[in-house]
């Protein structure tokens, strides 16, 4: 069930994320997974983002929102959103003036998650959310899979700067943290942790507004947005 205060659901809508039916429906990340020759053209409509690569990496920005806010949710009130494929559903918003892909819970609700059961949870959510979206992305357009993963980190690291600093959630932070670098977490998925080697040693706060990406996110080419603060063609 969807019973969240309004102070949760005012930091979901400030990540893009809404609850109900979109009043102009795209597509759902079921129909992603199973049709992205159909979902990417779409998503190039709204963005206005004429080369595929460039909004399939705009998409996975979008989708990566909801991804850190969904670790942020297990850090901050040990909780995430669960539900079927088809209730994440994908629609056209006009946010500062600009039309976008936002994302709306149709479905599904919040719940608790036991501490023991974290890693599990985390793979899960680096599995459904990241990895599959990056593969059904990768079928119909030439960004690589290292740019969705860093499209994630972004928003994760920004989350992991502000509940690391604050002493009522550094603990719990350092938790997810420490699991997100454990190699373990990412069988299945890579080699080795990504976001380990994303940090490179070093703290999320450390990290902010430098290059510590190593693939451009293309925001710089989607009408009326900027280049992002990690790019690596950053002058």
């Amino acid at each position: 069930m969807m019973n969240l205060t309004q102070e949760q659901k005012r930091q979901l809508n400030s990540y893009s994320i809404y609850i109900g039916e979109p009043a102009h429906p795209l597509f759902t990340l079921k129909t992603l997974r199973s049709d992205p020759e159909s979902a990417l053209p779409l998503v190039c409509a709204v963005s206005g983002a004429d080369n595929p690569a460039v909004a399939a990496s705009y998409f996975s920005r979008r989708v990566g929102m909801f991804t850190a806010m969904q670790l942020y949710t297990l850090i901050v009130y040990e909780e995430v959103w669960k539900g079927p494929d088809d209730a994440l559903q994908f629609g056209a918003v006009e946010e500062y003036g600009k039309l976008s892909v936002s994302m709306f819970l149709t479905g599904g609700g919040y719940v608790m998650v036991d501490g023991a059961e974290r890693q599990e949870l985390i793979r899960n959510l680096l599995q459904s959310y990241t990895k599959e979206v990056s593969d059904a992305l990768r079928m119909v357009s030439a960004a690589p899979s290292l740019t969705h993963w860093e499209n994630m980190f972004g928003f994760l690291l920004y989350h992991l700067h502000v509940l690391l600093s604050d002493p009522w959630t550094a603990e719990e932070a350092e938790a997810i943290m420490e699991i997100l670098k454990d190699d373990r977490t990412w069988e299945g998925l890579a080699k080795e942790s990504l976001f380990a080697k994303y940090l490179r040693g070093s703290s999320p706060s450390l990290l902010l507004n430098t290059t510590v990406r190593t693939t451009c996110c293309h925001s710089k080419d989607v009408p009326g947005l900027m280049q992002c603060g990690y790019c690596p063609l950053k002058r």
